[in-house]
């Protein structure tokens, strides 16, 4: 079986997480954790990090920390995974939806400012996969209608924007927060994780507390009002240190994984292709994504189950927020309508993309995709 996705843990790992066993600091106070906060930030250009248990923790205490709430509106994409829509939903404010771009898979920054109303507090920016969302398009409706941006960088450790003038900034350096994911599949994993990024210090200090149980300052054990514990451990930390020590060559590795696929496929008349770069970006695959075409008589369902009988894992797309059933359920997204989002869901999916995957392995995920697209056509292989 060629796995979906498998971590490179061959640097440091090892050599840390020992460290931590033997200094006894395997807690949230460990050094670690600070170690992995300023290099997060300083890879962003950040004034500093708070490192988190998961990503989607992390978009919880984003959503708090900004003052989000009861009667509030939270722009976001419907194509992406439901921790976002989750967040703003149990803050008690109102998630609004827009349709995914075909191309890119982002938000679809034409549709977001006829989303806008008086209640609208945020835009939640996802950048999905492996291009980011067009972002000065957003700063600008942000500074026009007086919004606030989460931006979700989970998938796109590692990622820069180029902007009109010609200037490189990172992914994550955007927001007025920032949120990022350390899960297996990650560019930089610790196991589970997560982590904000932000440069005004009462954000920070408000995160740092909502994140830590609101201890009170003068008197700990004293709260003035509820935070959680969302710390994350030394010992996880350890690892996500040594990972972000490759952050450089792991991004070359997985852009290298993007060009095996694409050369692989490139004569393949019956997929839609992630382009390798826009005007601002180019693609960091985080995972090398591709959708049926329309002539298709089959959906992404049937590929992944024919690719798994041949010893090839996949994973299907995010599933829209506006078709999710516990929304649908809570009378939520009753007018959205997102065709395009709809149609990645059900005709999109990703093959081994794993930083631990191989040339060969790439080469067989390819061929047997190739095969699998062949035979259910009932073309000869």
């Amino acid at each position: 079986m060629i796995p979906v996705n498998e971590p490179l843990l061959n640097g440091n790992e090892i050599a840390y997480l020992t460290e931590c066993i033997t200094s006894g600091w395997i807690s949230s106070e460990g050094p670690f954790v600070r170690r992995l906060e300023d290099g997060m930030a300083k890879l962003c250009a950040r004034q500093q990090g708070i490192a988190v248990a998961n990503g989607s923790v992390a978009l919880d205490v984003a959503v708090a920390a900004l003052g989000i709430g009861a009667g509030d509106e939270v722009i976001l994409p419907s194509f992406t995974i439901i921790s976002c829509a989750a967040a703003i939903v149990r803050a008690g404010a109102i998630p609004v939806v827009v349709d995914a771009d075909p191309v890119t898979w982002n938000m679809d920054v034409a549709l977001v400012e006829a989303a806008i109303t008086p209640r609208t507090k945020a835009l939640m920016v996802v950048h999905i996969y492996g291009l980011p969302t067009d972002m000065e398009p957003v700063l600008a409706l942000a500074v026009r209608h007086n919004l606030k941006i989460i931006e979700d960088c989970a998938e796109q450790i590692g990622q820069t924007y180029r902007m009109v003038n010609g200037e490189v900034r990172a992914i994550g350096s955007f927001g007025d927060i920032a949120t990022f994911s350390f899960y297996p599949n990650k560019h930089v994993t610790t196991g589970e994780g997560g982590m904000l990024l932000a440069d005004d210090p009462d954000l920070i200090s408000r995160a740092r507390g909502l994140r830590n149980l609101c201890f009170g300052e003068k008197d700990r054990f004293r709260h003035e009002e509820l935070g959680w514990n969302f710390r994350m451990s030394n010992l996880q930390a350890a690892v996500g240190v040594a990972q972000l020590e490759r952050i450089d060559e792991f991004v070359v590795k997985k852009r290298e994984i993007g060009r095996w696929y694409c050369e692989e496929l490139a004569d393949c008349r019956d997929l839609e292709i992630p382009p390798a770069q826009t005007g601002y970006s180019q693609n960091i695959y985080w995972v090398f994504g591709l959708v049926l075409c329309d002539h298709v008589p089959c959906d992404s369902k049937d590929i992944m189950k024919a690719l798994g009988e041949r010893g090839i894992g996949t994973r299907p797309f995010f599933w829209p927020m506006h078709e999710q059933p516990v929304f649908q359920k809570m009378g939520l997204f009753t007018s959205a309508q997102c065709p395009v989002s709809e149609r990645l869901a059900r005709r999109g999916f990703y093959l081994p993309s794993g930083l631990s995957l191989t040339r060969d392995q790439a080469h067989q995920s390819a061929r047997a995709l190739l095969n699998c697209l062949s035979q259910l056509q009932g073309h000869k292989a």
